[in-house]
């Protein structure tokens, strides 16, 4: 596995020596080099050391240019304005660069320097509740950061935080001890989802219509709730239940998202119950945490409520039950020191940002989280219907996340299968795997191309289109590639570096080598859309190449080798950056 250097840091690092070299007081300078659309790349940093050092900048560019070896790498550079640099590197050393990438499963990306231990928190559904168009996102989201993280190299620990706690159950698991088969399944061997979440759904509703109809049932509920808490073997039983039945349903709409979630990664809200008095005491004895009015509570100087009075974060109510305050700093206490994370990252709604700045600061003041130790909410935007309104159905209800997830899948098959012809000639089979496979990436990359902390629209027509930024796009620049490459047959497609580059096969190239620098970047930021955005650009830069330059029917058998190479590296790089945002790359389309 060999790790290679981008083109633009090769560069960065002759300029910074040149650098040295013509003003040794400079010390370490930054040349500031970026892509440019005047040449391969402008270096703007000597306009700023010049002023510092009160020297001339065209005279300094001057002295850089000539400090620079010639040759191997750097084509041509123009000192233009007040002393910007110009680059314009060799074709050669463009295409030995992707040809080093090649010969590495990696694509030559490295690793991250110092990788850490990163617990990522997302997908965060109820129990004994339908998935809905809300739980999409930190679905998708958190499992392209897993992805993304893990290619770094950085450890990852997955954790699924559902919602498994609190009062409602007591209703629930009375009604079933007073109703024992309602759960029951006779005689089927293998439950779908769509059955225990409809078994789910019943008992919620007729447990709700007993609770606000029944008061002797309600008393009876609430003992429950107790009981429940105390951790009574019966009660605790019966809930077990509901738990497993709603993860029948839970993995079958992951299933459905083409997502792994395994069992050891779900510890939910139960999951922290032993450590609630402890955080509470630890909290209280630092001086953290006060009392107030009944109430254990931490103040903030910039969170007030409407009328001015300070709003405080409440760790235990005045009657002793504990908040999701309580379980969400348990959680931190139990990542950090049991599982020795550097990172935790939250991948939830926007609109708890205030609730996690306040268990993120109150985590800070009790030692938890400190400069070694950072929480990180990756906030997510609302889905919003074509109308620009926030998505329900026409009468009003919640999407649920099935409904969404199989119209996509049946949009996209009718798209494969009027595509389908004589030349492409899919199967039945191969249009029903194709369709799901396009109708689930497409879902995922909407999401994933917008910036999370945006809203976004979810127009289904707009997502399985073929043209614009969509995943179908992507996915047919990749299909197309895989067609030429079959006519070509089984040999690997060999470099020819000697070669002289079409403007088009340049930036195809250039491009390619920044896979490696974007990952960096959003592994760094949590920002999965610039990778959607690489990916598109990658795409879109694939399709002229393919427009301008004929691959089969090059001029030279060197060429025709050359361009099929150019093709199967671009393969390479969309087929691993689509993966890691959890969209799969059909072979043919």
């Amino acid at each position: 596995m060999a790790s290679v250097p981008s083109l633009a840091s090769t560069v960065q690092q002759r300029l910074a020596d040149a650098l040295s070299a013509a003003l040794p007081e400079a010390g370490s300078a930054d040349p500031l080099l970026r892509r440019s659309d005047r040449a391969d790349f402008q270096a703007n940093g000597i306009l700023a050391l010049a002023k510092k050092l009160k020297g001339n900048p065209r005279e300094l560019a001057a002295k850089v240019v000539a400090g620079l070896p010639s040759g191997d790498l750097i084509e041509e550079i123009e000192v233009s304005g007040p002393g910007f640099l110009n680059i314009t590197l060799t074709d050669e050393a463009i295409v030995k660069t992707l040809a080093a990438r090649a010969t590495d499963d990696r694509l030559g990306v490295p690793y991250a320097q110092n990788p850490g231990t990163t617990v990522i928190d997302y997908a965060q559904p109820n129990v004994a509740k339908e998935m809905h168009v809300g739980h999409l996102r930190s679905a998708v989201i958190g499992d392209a950061m897993v992805q993304i993280l893990e290619f770094a190299g950085e450890k990852v620990i997955r954790r699924h935080h559902i919602g498994d706690w609190g009062t409602q159950y007591g209703m629930l698991i009375q009604y079933l001890i007073e109703h024992p088969h309602e759960l029951d399944h006779e005689g089927a061997e293998e439950v779908t989802g769509e059955e225990a979440m409809s078994s789910l759904n019943r008992i919620y509703k007729a447990s709700r219509a007993l609770f606000d109809s029944d008061e002797a049932f309600k008393d009876r509920a609430r003992n429950r709730v107790v009981d429940l808490q105390a951790g009574d073997p019966e009660t605790r039983a019966h809930w077990q239940r509901f738990v497993d039945e709603s993860k029948i349903y839970f993995y079958s709409v992951f299933n459905k998202l083409d997502m792994e979630i395994r069992d050891p990664d779900i510890v939910g809200e139960s999951g922290y119950n032993d450590m609630l008095d402890e955080t509470c005491r630890l909290l209280e004895e630092s001086g953290v945490a006060v009392r107030s009015e009944g109430a254990l509570c931490v103040f903030f100087d910039d969170v007030k409520g409407p009328d001015g009075n300070p709003t405080p974060l409440i760790v235990r109510k005045s009657n002793g039950g504990y908040g999701y305050a309580a379980t969400d700093l348990s959680a931190i206490r139990d990542r950090v020191q049991n599982l020795k994370a550097n990172t935790l990252i939250y991948v939830v709604d926007a609109r708890q940002s205030l609730h996690f700045k306040m268990v993120f600061e109150t985590a800070r003041r009790a030692g938890w989280l400190n400069d070694e130790v950072k929480a990180v909410q990756l906030a997510f935007g609302t889905v919003l219907g074509k109308d620009g309104k926030p998505f329900k159905t026409r009468e009003g209800e919640t999407v649920r996340l099935v409904d969404l997830l199989d119209e996509a899948v049946e949009r996209a098959t009718a798209v494969v299968r009027e595509k389908n012809n004589e030349k492409i000639a899919l199967t039945e089979e191969e249009i029903i795997e194709n369709g799901a496979q396009i109708g689930i990436g497409a879902v995922k990359y909407a999401d994933l191309s917008t910036s999370a902390a945006r809203d976004y629209k979810f127009d289904l027509d707009q997502m399985v289109s073929l043209n614009g930024d969509t995943s179908v796009y992507l996915q047919y620049a990749y299909a197309r590639i895989q067609s030429i490459l079959r006519l070509r047959g089984e040999a690997q497609p060999a470099a020819h570096p000697e070669l002289e580059l079409a403007p088009a096969e340049r930036a195809l190239g250039l491009h390619i080598d920044q896979f490696g620098e974007t990952l960096a970047e959003v592994a760094s930021t949590y920002e999965p859309h610039k990778l959607a955005a690489y990916l598109y650009q990658l795409a879109s830069l694939y399709t002229t190449f393919y427009a301008e330059c004929p691959v089969l029917k090059a001029e030279t058998p060197a060429q025709v080798e050359n361009r099929l190479f150019l093709c199967d590296i671009t393969a390479r790089t969309l087929h691993q950056g689509m993966a890691l945002l959890g969209i799969r790359t059909p072979e043919r389309l």
